[in-house]
């Protein structure tokens, strides 16, 4: 027999290689067809290793975005975790990472915008070049007009009240029935008012009673106590339905729940206590969520107060239930912009990338923010929203810097409007930090202070270091002689304190 040569043979095995390799690998795509689009959220020019996966971008920081992307999110009012942090570090301890959003710690603050004409929000843009950088902070501004309390519409108002065991602590129902007595008494006759309490199980305390009768609201805040344990879920719904029941067309319709949000028994499965809330929404009776006590279940609260239209507040003290329920009670109850988003564009000659601080949690994609049916966020009179966003610049960047735009509905027609604004380069033009907005300044040390607290232990936190913080802070005190700013210092060095 002949023997075979041994070219042959080699070649011989590299086609049953490649024609096995064939068998097993992937179908080559038909002639024409489109290559496979990238994953949602992936920029198009994102980086791709040999098995797709997207690989680290090499000039991009962590939560940067590309100016050709606009951002786009649902307003947020809450100050909920500001307040939570505060009360946790002036009893000398750390609040946990998680339990700290940005966006609240800025929107806790005063600010300076001035007020539209109208019932809408006026949109106000500014911003500063960061020091020693490329690099510049981007303010976006929106604004209620301050409601006019002679003619504010009636309320009718559902109080879910937690008294469960845990809220017998100082601090809790104590605090609870307190803020429970200041609001009855800032009432006027057309309003009503029904109290639910719950622990093991849920009961009416009150049934639909006219603001009148004030004297028997007081006494059934009074019999309110603590003992057992919380099933949430029960008195929530005890509440809805209540406060269905009690529904007017021509009033604002709020259930008002009070509690650590520490859920126990009954049903703690959120996801359906958050679809119950989004349906009770979808028929215009909206959510206030109180917080008190020092042992705090925030992420709930914040969850509740988003899917019911609403918003969440968190109060330690006399006076913040002074401020909360006196102070700014219209401002807390009504509801002035309904499902409010809002979206900024960049100019990608200008920008080269931009990350907005906070806002995690309201996050929408560019295609949600004309679709009225997706949720946005709910703003009373007198409420200002404020967005800080850092700019990575392009060199000698010129021309038009961003466009905001914000979307809302009218709470009673559902009619949407929108406002927008932009502003130019030359608008960072102050050449030292110190000579920007004395209120972005304070927005910056906040938002820095939130970066600090959510990413201790991690290596990432904000644009400037504690100490340098609160040289910041002190300055900013003495220029606005505003008692929030000297508490912020005082916070700041607590902060540093505890390492």
């Amino acid at each position: 027999m002949k023997k075979s040569s041994p070219i042959l043979a080699v070649l011989t095995v590299i086609a049953l290689l490649f024609a096995t390799a064939c068998a097993v690998g992937p179908a080559a795509p038909d002639a024409g067809a489109r290559a496979p689009a990238a994953p949602r959220g992936f920029p198009d020019s994102a980086r791709h290793d040999d098995t797709g996966a997207e690989m680290p971008s090499l000039d991009r920081e962590e939560g940067e975005h590309r100016a050709e992307e606009p951002s786009t999110f649902a307003l947020d009012v809450d100050t909920a975790s500001y307040g939570y942090a505060r009360r946790a570090l002036q009893e000398g301890r750390l609040p946990e990472p998680g339990q700290v959003r940005t966006e609240e710690f800025v929107n806790a603050f005063r600010q300076d915008y001035a007020e539209p004409d109208g019932d809408g929000f006026a949109v106000h843009l500014d911003g500063a070049r960061l020091p020693g950088e490329q690099a510049a902070l981007l303010r976006v501004g929106l604004q209620t007009r301050e409601p006019d309390a002679s003619v504010r519409r009636p309320v009718s108002l559902t109080f879910v009240v937690d008294v469960s065991g845990s809220m017998a602590e100082p601090g809790r129902l104590d605090l609870v029935r307190r803020a429970l007595h200041t609001l009855v008494d800032q009432l006027v006759p057309g309003d009503q008012v029904s109290i639910v309490s719950f622990r093991e199980t849920a009961q009416v305390v009150a049934e639909t009673t006219a603001v009148t009768y004030r004297s028997e609201l007081h006494e059934a805040v009074d019999m309110l106590g603590a003992g057992g344990s919380t099933n949430l879920s029960d008195g929530l719904e005890a509440g809805y339905r209540l406060a269905a029941g009690a529904f007017r067309e021509d009033a604002t319709n709020r259930v008002i729940l009070l509690s650590d949000g520490l859920a126990n028994t009954g049903e703690t499965a959120w996801q359906a206590i958050l679809d119950r809330v989004s349906e009770y929404a979808g028929k215009k009776i909206t959510l206030l969520c109180v917080g008190v006590g020092r042992e705090y279940g925030d992420e709930l609260m914040e969850q509740l107060a988003d899917r019911g239209d609403g918003a969440a507040v968190y109060v330690s003290t006399e006076d913040e239930v002074r401020k909360a329920f006196t102070e700014r009670l219209t401002t807390t109850l009504e509801v002035r912009a309904r499902d409010a988003k809002a979206q900024v564009s960049f100019n990608p000659s200008a920008v080269e990338s931009y990350s907005l601080l906070g806002y995690e949690d309201r996050a929408l994609t560019s295609e949600d923010f004309r679709d009225d049916s997706k949720d946005g966020g709910e703003v009373g009179p007198g409420h200002s929203v404020t967005a800080l966003y850092r700019v990575r610049l392009r060199p000698d960047a010129d021309g038009r810097l961003a466009t905001a735009t914000v979307r809302w509905l009218d709470p009673d027609t559902r009619r949407p409007s929108e406002a927008d604004r932009s502003v130019d380069v030359f608008a960072l033009a102050p050449a030292l930090w110190g000579s920007a907005s004395v209120r972005l300044q304070v927005d910056a040390v906040a938002a820095d202070l939130a970066g600090h607290l959510r990413g201790r232990g991690s290596g990432k936190s904000g644009t400037w270091s504690l100490a340098e913080l609160i040289d910041q802070a002190d300055r900013l005190a003495a220029r606005t002689d505003d008692p929030a700013v000297t508490e912020l210092a005082t916070l700041l060095r607590t902060t540093r304190d505890l390492g």
